[in-house]
Parts: structure tokens; C-alpha cells; sequence
């Protein structure tokens, strides 16, 4: 058998992005897959499954980490953990392929970064943000990816499983430097951390459970549209504090004069009429400046 189509099978059992790009590599060079059950994922670590192999008994077979190879008693020699190295270090993500006999090899995939992505880093730090990744690749992935994205070292966390990323959040929020902690996350796994960052932003395009969880869904399948919730959020706020500024002028000059504070010394008083009136446009003026935001962010074009 080809160890693609080992991997395939067993990837079969599960979604998520290595295993689409696995089955995807499969069924370009018109592999077939062999018979599988007892399908299993253990989520950061990789799958496994029952393999019917060619004139041979159901064997045991698993993908993924070194550390789920470890868990189930596959040797990994230090050959190959040399190459994976090289590999990780590339900017390639490692999966290991074994089956109950033993380590059958390597498979490297490669994950492109988004177009968008460094134009989406460059525009957040310019505003002033603190911009980390937290991935659960290895060390060396990560830290290749977070070179090209203008990502310093120091604010890239790798190796993060995915039970541990919601805990990663309130660590966070317990810095006494950061004020609000936002995520961005589009899989199964981000459904925890989105729910506990103080701001949780998906991308339509991803899983259902990203976008339940998350306070801000974004309609268009572009990182770049993170930069301008953020700053349609802080022209909104500016928004509100100034109609708020408005509503308190009005009152504050409209009700001591139609109380007839200026009557005794300037004979001026208000009647009901024109007291209506200045209520009426402190409501037309706050709705006006309310307005005002469409045409700093015009509707997007489909």
C-alpha cells in the first residue's frame, strides 16, 4: 500500500484542515482508500483507526504529533526525528504515520499563509495593538510563519492544544498590561478561546461552532475586514460619547430657560411649543450625527 493512502484513510474519519489537504493530495493522484473503522481524534495530538491492509489482518494505524506516536508505543528514530526537524523548521507541518508494526513514515503539508494576513498584522500594530499567534504547530512552524508575518518571536505561542487555548485567554486577561483580549479563530478547536476572550471574531466561511461563539462574525471571507470592525467599533464609540455630549447640552441649557431662569432679568421664557421644538431636533441631530458613519464606511460590494 502507499503510505498516502494509509493516511488518508484514517484522515478520512475526521475534518479539519490536515486531513482535507491529505485527502485532497489522495484523490489527485486517484489513490483509493482502503477499508477503515474504529475512527478516533484526539484533538492537538492526531487520529486513528482500524486499517484493513492488503493480505493482512486489521492493524491499528495513527496519525499525527511525536508525542501521540509516543503515547502509543511507535518508536520514532532520531534519523527521522532530524528530518522532521528540518521539515518544522521549513515552515512545514509534520505528521507522523504509523501502524502497529511500526513508523511507516513522514508526511510534510504545507500551510500557505493568507494573502492577507501580513497586510491585517501591519495595519493592527500600526494601530497600536499587540498582535500574537497562538497555533498548536511546533516551535519551529510557528516561528517560521510569525517571521513572515512580522510577528515577533516573543508574542508567538506554539504547541498550544486546543483544550489549552481558553486558558491561554485568561492568562491573558490577567496581564495587568493588556486591557481587552480579542480572537480571532475560525475552527472547532477556537470555539473555547473565542468564548473567553473579552472579543471573539470568526470568519463566515468557518466552522458552525466558531460562529455561534463568536461576538463578531465577519460576512466576508477577508482578514482584513478585522481592521475595520475595529475601527468601525471605535468610530461608533466616538458616536455614542458625542450624541451623549448633545443630549446633555440641550438639557442642560433647555431646561433651566423653559423653568424661566432668564425671565426675571431678560424676560425670556420658553413656551411649550418651542421647548418641543429643541427636543425635537437634539433628537434630529443625534440621528443626523448617527448617520454620519455610512459615509466614513459605505456598505461593502458583494
Amino acid at each position: 500500500f502507499h503510505i498516502l493512502q494509509l493516511a488518508a484513510t484514517v484522515e478520512s474519519g475526521t475534518r479539519h484542515p490536515l486531513a482535507d489537504a491529505i485527502i485532497r493530495a489522495a484523490n489527485q493522484r486517484k489513490i483509493s482508500l482502503l477499508s477503515a473503522q474504529d475512527f478516533y481524534t484526539e484533538p492537538g495530538l492526531g487520529v486513528s483507526a482500524t486499517v484493513s491492509l492488503s493480505d493482512s489482518d486489521p492493524q491499528s494505524a495513527w496519525l499525527g504529533t511525536l508525542t501521540w506516536m509516543e503515547q502509543n508505543g511507535v518508536t520514532v528514530e532520531d534519523a527521522l526525528q532530524a528530518q522532521a526537524q528540518t521539515l518544522a523548521e521549513a515552515g512545514k507541518t509534520v505528521v507522523y504515520v504509523a501502524t502497529s508494526q511500526a513508523l511507516m513514515g513522514l508526511i510534510a503539508v504545507t500551510d500557505a499563509v493568507r494573502s492577507d494576513a501580513k497586510e491585517t498584522v501591519n495595519a493592527l500594530q500600526k494601530m497600536g495593538l499587540r498582535v500574537m499567534m497562538l497555533t498548536g504547530d511546533r516551535r519551529e512552524t510557528a516561528q517560521t510563519v510569525a517571521k513572515a508575518l512580522n510577528i515577533s518571536p516573543e508574542n508567538v505561542l506554539s504547541e498550544v492544544r486546543p483544550e489549552q487555548k481558553a486558558a491561554v485567554m485568561r492568562s491573558l486577561q490577567g496581564n495587568p498590561q493588556a486591557s481587552l483580549v480579542a480572537m480571532v479563530g475560525d475552527g472547532i478547536n477556537d470555539a473555547p478561546a473565542l468564548a473567553q476572550a473579552d472579543v471573539g471574531i470568526a470568519l463566515k466561511s468557518g466552522t458552525d461552532v466558531a460562529v455561534e461563539t463568536a461576538g463578531i462574525v465577519l460576512m466576508r471571507d477577508r482578514l482584513t475586514d478585522v481592521v475595520e470592525a475595529l475601527h468601525l467599533s471605535r468610530a461608533t464609540f466616538r458616536k455614542i460619547r458625542q450624541n451623549l455630549f448633545w443630549a446633555f447640552a440641550y438639557n442642560l441649557l433647555g431646561i433651566p430657560i423653559a423653568a424661566g431662569i432668564l425671565l426675571p432679568k431678560f424676560g425670556i421664557l420658553l413656551s411649550p411649543a418651542a421647548a418641543g421644538a429643541l427636543m425635537a431636533f437634539s433628537s434630529v441631530s443625534v440621528v443626523t450625527n448617527s448617520l454620519l458613519l455610512r459615509r466614513a464606511f459605505p456598505a461593502p460590494r458583494a
